[in-house]
């Protein structure tokens, strides 16, 4: 393949000069002011001067000029959410020459999502997209560049599942336990991926009766291994703690032996998507066997409820097999009460103020997908409550549900 003649003697030159990294061909090239900007703004310049090798596809200025301007404008916007993530689509995690393409190969790029080379009359392509020079070497990699950006396929958290070929139990799982649709949506989601041999790991019966159960405690163990929101690893920290989408907390550990959450090693990190970021586990880890009570504890804006709760006598009730659906008033709730009449609940617990708590409970689990409009639930004082869902929300009589579906077993 014929390389430009002005790029080429540019880039000898260079090289004599100092010794390049990818992201110095880059900058030092007059038809890359674009990517240049893009990857400076998308946070990548220092990953990409790591030591590698990594595999660059580069398009050119005349490239990104391709793009619509809007969508170009809205991408800078954004650049370390979606920029980033097309940036990261033009990179492998390795150093592949020319002399290495092969038509009809695929390749998984740092993003995690797989592009096609394509060889024939016309030259090399990458998807759709023509390399007008290669092997532009650097030292901790390869540059080829292109004359058009490679855009990804909007992929969610739930095709990296679905598209892997080691997560196989968890993408039955998943969709067993009717989570497709949610881990499809905007999110952002975090999702810690366990490989088949994790899943291999659990007792077979454990992960029988799971399967049994999908919506039950499968699904509580899955969403054990969610974070709302997109966590990288470079944003990880040893002693860091997260809540997930069960409520119930995780922690990473960094050590010399790698990154661990709870005791599960994370054995690939960083398989971004449009709506979050899978990172691979070696185990599945397990939730505390909580109840409603100690969610309730163990939440810092619900002290007056477990206040109340415990001087009620109700602890031992509610730690029960259940299962149970908790409306748990927080405590800028409890505060828009009289002060006389919260002082006087509390003076009384096992009277007025157990059957206003138990008012606040249903011996069911009742999830939020499950509540329609105009509904209603007979509660453990045996006094019935009514849904009410409108444009401002969804409210328990008149009180708004400002958290939902924090589960436990």
């Amino acid at each position: 393949m014929l390389k430009s003649l002005y790029l080429g003697m540019f880039m000898l030159v260079s090289s004599f000069a100092f010794s390049q990294t990818v992201v110095d061909i880059i900058v030092n090239s007059p038809d890359h002011n674009t990517l240049e900007t893009a990857v400076v703004q998308a946070e990548l310049a220092a990953t990409l001067s790591g030591d590698g090798p990594f595999t660059v596809f580069a398009p050119t200025d005349a490239a990104f000029d391709l793009l619509d301007a809007n969508v170009l404008s809205d991408l800078l916007a954004d650049p370390t959410g979606d920029l980033a993530r097309i940036l990261l689509y033009h990179v492998l995690g390795s150093e592949v020459k020319e002399a290495d393409l092969n038509n009809g190969q695929s390749v998984t790029t740092v993003l995690g999502q797989n592009i096609t080379v394509t060889l024939n009359a016309d030259g090399a392509f990458v998807n759709g997209a023509k390399i007008s020079v290669t092997d532009l070497q650097g030292t901790n990699g390869v540059v080829h560049v292109l004359d058009a950006v490679i855009l990804p396929p909007n992929a969610t958290v739930v095709d990296v599942i679905v598209n892997s070929p080691n997560h196989n139990t968890l993408e039955t799982a998943v969709i067993a336990a009717d989570l497709a649709a949610t881990l499809s949506s905007d999110g952002p989601f975090t999702v810690f991926a366990p490989t088949d041999a994790a899943f291999a790991l659990l007792d077979a019966d454990v992960l029988s009766d799971l399967l049994a159960d999908p919506t039950g405690n499968l699904a509580k163990i899955l969403t054990y291994h969610v974070l709302s929101g997109e966590v990288l690893s470079s944003t990880l920290m040893d002693g860091q703690t997260a809540t997930t989408v069960l409520g119930q907390g995780l922690t990473v550990t960094i050590n010399a032996d790698g990154v661990f959450i709870n005791d599960a090693k994370v054995s690939v990190t960083d398989i971004r998507t449009f709506n979050g970021v899978v990172h691979v586990l070696d185990a599945v880890i397990l939730p505390p066997a909580a109840t409603v009570v100690d969610v309730i504890v163990n939440s810092p804006n619900h002290t007056t409820l477990e206040t109340a709760v415990t001087q009620a006598g109700l602890v031992g009730a509610l730690s029960g097999d259940g299962p149970f659906t908790v409306f748990a008033p927080t405590d800028a709730a409890f505060a828009l009460l009289d002060a006389d009449v919260l002082s006087d609940l509390l003076a009384d617990p096992t009277g007025d103020l157990a059957k206003i708590l138990t008012y606040h409970v249903v011996n069911a689990e009742v999830l939020s997908s499950t509540l329609t409009d105009g509904q209603t639930a007979t509660t453990l004082l045996g006094q019935g409550i009514e849904v009410t869902i409108n444009t401002d929300g969804v409210f328990i009589n008149n009180a708004k549900v400002s958290a939902t579906d924090i589960r436990t077993f």
